[in-house]
């Protein structure tokens, strides 16, 4: 699936020399690397505000925690995510509400939150919705600012998977009122361990996030509120500066590589309209609006899990995101939900599969895994 020493070894001197310059400061926490890299970051972004933090799942909980979402209310999201995304909305004593994917995008419907929205409005009180950007593609933007009107309502993004993907050409960051992005290993962009970034264009929110993630101080041994110790690293902070120069080019190496792989299935006969998969297989869609980063370049596939044992077999790796929707998950029981309740994401569940995508795949490796999959199919 992935081949970090291909990334790493053409950097490897920047990447030395950048940790070197941490180790002789002796500045590890919050040192002059993270101030540099948050302005960096959020110019990208084109927003005023990046606040580092410890992880992506640290990100989502201190959006919301600076925002003020409290006990009592609600946040409305997709059961198809990793688990951070729900997990983060009951850390900050919130209550998950759950609503359906457009199986194209696998991303949060529009329509389906709108139908939740109006069912919950008496009963629930719902501060925000937080769409997720899943794969690297935003999701619909447009749909989810009228709703934020209508319905008076804050808009989180989590965009762990979509550092520099867009969204009729405004940067994922800058969608929302908050963002939330991880730089996991895997990710995009990426640090040599957990590391997180908030970022806002809202003043009030960014100053309350800065104290938050150091346990509610502004000045040292003074706590105005109740926070938590997560701060971004100096040393991740300074791989992530030294990456951050590099993240445009491998966001078109991935989107090159999306396109071969898009020619070889449709070479070989292989690609369907979809969105659901028959005797071929269905290809990421890409909305026109957008400008996806393919964190993940994820096919739907008939008989998936035969077929991932059949690439196995044949040295090709690949990965399920994700194999069981939140809501089924026996650790969310207790949201009330059940089989049946999100048909489109407990489908995606199964015939989802997510092929080799990386910067510096070959075209070789690629025609492997398609006439894997072709032998496989026919």
């Amino acid at each position: 699936m992935l081949d970090f020493s291909r990334q790493y070894q053409p950097i490897r001197a920047e990447i030395i020399a950048a940790i070197e310059q941490v180790c002789d400061s002796q500045h590890f926490i919050l040192g002059e690397e993270v101030r540099r890299f948050e302005t960096a970051a959020a110019s990208l972004c084109d927003v005023a505000h990046g606040i580092g933090c410890a992880s992506g799942t640290d990100a989502l909980w201190l959006a919301m925690a600076a925002a003020a979402i409290d006990p009592g209310d609600a946040v409305l999201t997709t059961p198809f995510t990793f688990f951070s995304t729900v997990s983060s909305i009951l850390r900050v004593g919130a209550q998950p509400l759950l609503a359906d994917i457009d199986p194209r995008t696998y991303n949060l419907d529009p329509v389906s939150v709108a139908t939740a929205l109006q069912d919950r409005a008496k009963s629930t009180r719902v501060r925000a919705i937080l769409p997720v950007h899943l794969y690297g593609q935003c999701a619909d933007w447009d749909k989810f600012t009228q709703l934020k009107q209508k319905f008076d309502l804050l808009l989180i993004e989590d965009a762990a998977q979509a550092f520099g993907a867009k969204w009729n050409g405004r940067p994922a960051g800058s969608l929302g009122d908050l963002a939330a992005f991880s730089f996991y290993p895997t990710k995009n962009l990426s640090a040599y361990g957990d590391a997180g970034l908030l970022t806002t264009g809202n003043d009030r929110f960014a100053d309350r996030a800065r104290i938050l993630r150091v346990h509610g101080m502004r000045e040292r041994y003074f706590h105005e509120v109740v926070g938590w110790n997560s701060r971004l690293d100096t040393i991740q902070a300074a791989v992530l500066l030294v990456k951050l120069r590099y993240i445009e080019g491998w966001n078109r190496q991935r989107q090159e590589r999306a396109k071969v792989y898009a020619d070889l299935f449709s070479g070989q006969g292989l690609a369907e309209p979809g969105p659901y998969p028959d005797r071929g297989v269905v290809l990421p869609y890409v909305d026109p609006r957008g400008t996806h980063v393919f964190h993940q370049y994820v096919i739907r596939a008939p008989r998936r899990d035969a077929l991932r044992t059949f690439l196995v077999e044949r040295g090709i790796g690949s990965e399920i995101y994700y194999p069981m929707p939140l809501h089924l998950q026996q650790c969310f029981a207790g949201l009330g939900y059940a089989e049946g309740s999100f048909p489109e994401s407990e489908r995606a569940a199964k015939e989802v599969l997510a092929l080799p995508m990386f910067p510096e795949l070959t075209d070789e490796e690629q025609q492997r895994v398609v006439a894997a999959i072709a032998e496989f199919l026919s």
